[in-house]
C-alpha cells in the first residue's frame, strides 16, 4: 500500500506558519490540518490568532472551530479526528498539509501513541484533587515535574485536571509516564513526512511576539474575554487557560491592571516559544529555515518547495513509498 504524503510545517508561535502554509498549498494543490490546541475552539478567535477567511486564501482548513470552548477535547480525540481527515484530502487527490506549533498534536498524528492504555484510578485521582486544593496548584505541579519532566513541559501549572491526568498515568504505568511512550515511540508507518521548522533569532521572535500581543489587544481581545466570561466560560477551563485568556481574565476580574496583564501575556508568551523551540529541536528529521534569511512569504514558502522538490514521496505525488499492510492500519484510512 501507497504511503500518504505528509508536509508537516511546525515551529514557535509568530513565525509565520500559518502564512506560509497557504502559500504552499497554493502551489502544491494541498490543504491544511491545523495542529493548534487552541485554534479547535470557536469563539477564541482573537488571542489564537486564529487565521481569517481572508487569510486562507480560498485554502481549506480542517480541525478549526469545531469543539466549544468548555467542551472536553482530547489529544486521543485529536489523533483519530487528524489521521481521518489527513487520510480523505489524500483520496482527494490533494497534498494534507499539518501546521501549528502544539508538538503533542504533532507527535499524536506521526507516531504510533496509544492513549486508551490507562483507566481512571478514582481513589489517586480524589487524593490528589485534595493535595491541590489544601497545598495549592504549585505544589502538585512541582510533583509532575519531579517525575515526569516531559509531561509538565506541555501542561500549564494551573491546569489542574491535565496535571493530575498525567500523575494518574505515571502511577498506572508503573512509575514511567511519558517516559514509557517516548521508549516505546515508533513511527506512524502511514506517511511520508517531510517535516519543516521556521524559527527566528531569540531577539526577532520576541519582538514579533510582543508586536503580535499588541494587535491583539488593538483588535479587541479584551472584549472576547469579557464575552466568554459573561457567558459562563469560567478562567477554571482549559480553553480560558490558553495564553491571552487567562492574562486578560484576570484583568477582568480586578486581579491587576490592563496594562500589566499586558507585560505578562508578552512574557507567558516568550516562555511559551521557548518550549515550543525546546520540543521541536528533538526531531532529528527537521529541516529548519531561517525566517530572516527571506524577506517575504512566498520566498519562504519557494524554500520549503526546494525542499519538496528533494523528496521523491512529495515530488509531483508520482512516486509513493510502498510499505507492508500487514500489522497496520493504513488499510482503514484509504
Amino acid at each position: 500500500m501507497d504511503k500518504i504524503p505528509l508536509l508537516i510545517i511546525a515551529g514557535p508561535t509568530a513565525t509565520g506558519k500559518s502564512a506560509v502554509a497557504v502559500q504552499v498549498a497554493k502551489q502544491l494543490d494541498g490543504e491544511v490540518v491545523s495542529a493548534d490546541s487552541m485554534l479547535i475552539y470557536r469563539r477564541m478567535d482573537i488571542g489564537t490568532a486564529k487565521p481569517t477567511l481572508s487569510e486562507m486564501e480560498g485554502i481549506p482548513h480542517h480541525l478549526i472551530d469545531i469543539v466549544e470552548p468548555d467542551a472536553n477535547f482530547t489529544v486521543a480525540v485529536y489523533q483519530k479526528m487528524a489521521r481521518k481527515t489527513i487520510a480523505e484530502i489524500d483520496r482527494r487527490g490533494r497534498l494534507p498539509i499539518l501546521v501549528g506549533g502544539t508538538g503533542f498534536y504533532i507527535d499524536a498524528v506521526i507516531y504510533d501513541y496509544d492513549f486508551g492504555f490507562s483507566g481512571i484510578n478514582r481513589e489517586l485521582r480524589d487524593a490528589l484533587k485534595r493535595e491541590a486544593e489544601e497545598k495549592g496548584n504549585e505544589a502538585l505541579y512541582q510533583k509532575l515535574r519531579e517525575v515526569d519532566p516531559r509531561a509538565a513541559e506541555r501542561i500549564h501549572v494551573n491546569d489542574v485536571k491535565r496535571i493530575i491526568r498525567a500523575l494518574e498515568i505515571y502511577h498506572q504505568a508503573g512509575g514511567s509516564g511519558s517516559l514509557s511512550r517516548r521508549e516505546n515511540k515508533k513511527e506512524y508507518p502511514c506517511y511520508a513526512k517531510l517535516f519543516i521548522g521556521l524559527s527566528y533569532n531569540r531577539d526577532e521572535l520576541y519582538r514579533r511576539i510582543e508586536a503580535r500581543v499588541d494587535k491583539m489587544i488593538n483588535d479587541g481581545l479584551v472584549s472576547e474575554v469579557a464575552g466568554l466570561l459573561n457567558d459562563g466560560y469560567h478562567p477554571g477551563l482549559t480553553s480560558m487557560k490558553g495564553l491571552g485568556y487567562k492574562e486578560i481574565a484576570g484583568y477582568l476580574q480586578n486581579e491587576y491592571s490592563l496594562e500589566e496583564a499586558v507585560k505578562l501575556l508578552k512574557r507567558n508568551t516568550r516562555r511559551f516559544a521557548k518550549r515550543q523551540l525546546t520540543w521541536f529541536k528533538r526531531y532529528s528529521s527537521i529541516k529548519w529555515i531561517d525566517m530572516e534569511k527571506y524577506d517575504t512569504i512566498n520566498n519562504a514558502a519557494d524554500k520549503i518547495l526546494s525542499f519538496i522538490r528533494q523528496e521523491i514521496a512529495l515530488a509531483g505525488r508520482k512516486k509513493k513509498e510502498k510499505i507492508p499492510t500487514e500489522g497496520t492500519t493504513c488499510q482503514n484510512l484509504k
